[in-house]
C-alpha cells in the first residue's frame, strides 16, 4: 500500500511567502531604467550611457513619454523609430493595440505595450509586446500621414539564384543520389542564394529551447 503523502501547510505557506517576497522586492522599470540627465548614468546600476547615445537622449523621446500624454495612451496609433526611418526606405511602425502602464513611476511613463509591428513594409499577423520601449527614438506618426504609412505595397521577392556546388561536394552529392536512385539519372546539385532561416531573437530562443529539451535539465 503507498504511503499517503502528508500535506505540509506550514511549508507551503512559507515558499508561497518567499516567492511573494522576492517578487515584490524586484526593481520596477521605473527604477531600472531611470536615468541622470546631467551626468548620464542609471542611478540604480550606476552605469553611464554611451557617449554616442547623448545627442538622442537629449533631442528624442522614450515610447512611454509619448504616450503619457495621449487618449488612450496612445492605442490604435502608429509610432515608429528614428533609426527605421535612417536605416530603411521602406515603413516601419508598431500599430499599438494593449498598454500596460507602471502607475508608480513618477510621470507615468514606463511600462508595457503590445501592437502590431510591420517592418519594411511586411505587416505580421500576431500581436506581440513591443522590444526597446526605454529606448530615446520613438517617434509619433502624425495622423495625415497613417494612410501613406499603410499604403505602402512591398516590391515582390526577386527569384532565387543558383550556383554548383564545390567539385568535391558535388561529387558526393551525386554519388549519394546515383546510391539513393540507382539506374536513375542523378539531378544536378545546386545550391541557393537564399536564406530560408530568419536570425532574429525567435530563432535562437527556439534553438536554446530544442537544446535544453533534447540535453534535458542540469541536476
Amino acid at each position: 500500500m503507498v504511503k499517503k503523502k502528508r500535506l505540509r501547510l506550514i511549508a507551503e505557506m512559507a515558499r508561497k511567502i518567499r516567492a511573494y517576497r522576492e517578487l515584490k522586492s524586484r526593481p520596477r522599470e521605473s527604477q531600472k531604467y531611470a536615468l541622470d540627465y546631467e551626468t548620464m548614468k542609471r542611478p540604480f546600476t550606476g552605469k553611464m550611457l554611451p557617449v554616442l547615445a547623448w545627442q538622442d537622449v537629449r533631442r528624442e523621446s522614450r515610447l512611454f513619454s509619448l504616450l503619457a500624454g495621449m487618449r488612450l495612451f496612445g492605442v490604435g496609433r502608429l509610432f515608429t523609430r528614428k533609426s527605421w526611418l535612417e536605416d530603411h526606405s521602406e515603413p516601419s511602425y508598431w500599430q499599438i493595440t494593449k498598454v500596460k502602464v507602471d502607475y508608480t513611476s513618477e510621470n507615468m511613463d514606463h511600462g508595457k505595450a503590445w501592437g502590431i509591428l510591420t517592418y519594411k513594409g511586411k505587416k505580421e499577423s500576431e500581436v506581440k509586446e513591443m522590444d526597446k520601449v526605454m529606448y530615446h527614438d520613438w517617434r509619433l506618426i502624425p495622423k495625415h500621414m497613417e494612410q501613406q504609412f499603410k499604403d505602402f505595397e512591398p516590391l515582390p521577392e526577386p527569384p532565387v539564384r543558383y550556383v554548383a556546388y564545390p567539385p568535391l561536394l558535388r561529387a558526393m552529392l551525386l554519388a549519394q543520389q546515383k546510391k539513393a536512385g540507382g539506374s536513375r539519372a542523378a539531378e544536378e546539385p545546386v545550391l541557393p542564394l537564399k536564406r530560408d532561416v530568419l536570425l532574429n531573437k525567435d530563432y535562437f530562443q527556439t534553438q536554446e529551447q530544442e537544446r535544453q529539451r533534447k540535453e534535458g535539465t542540469a541536476v
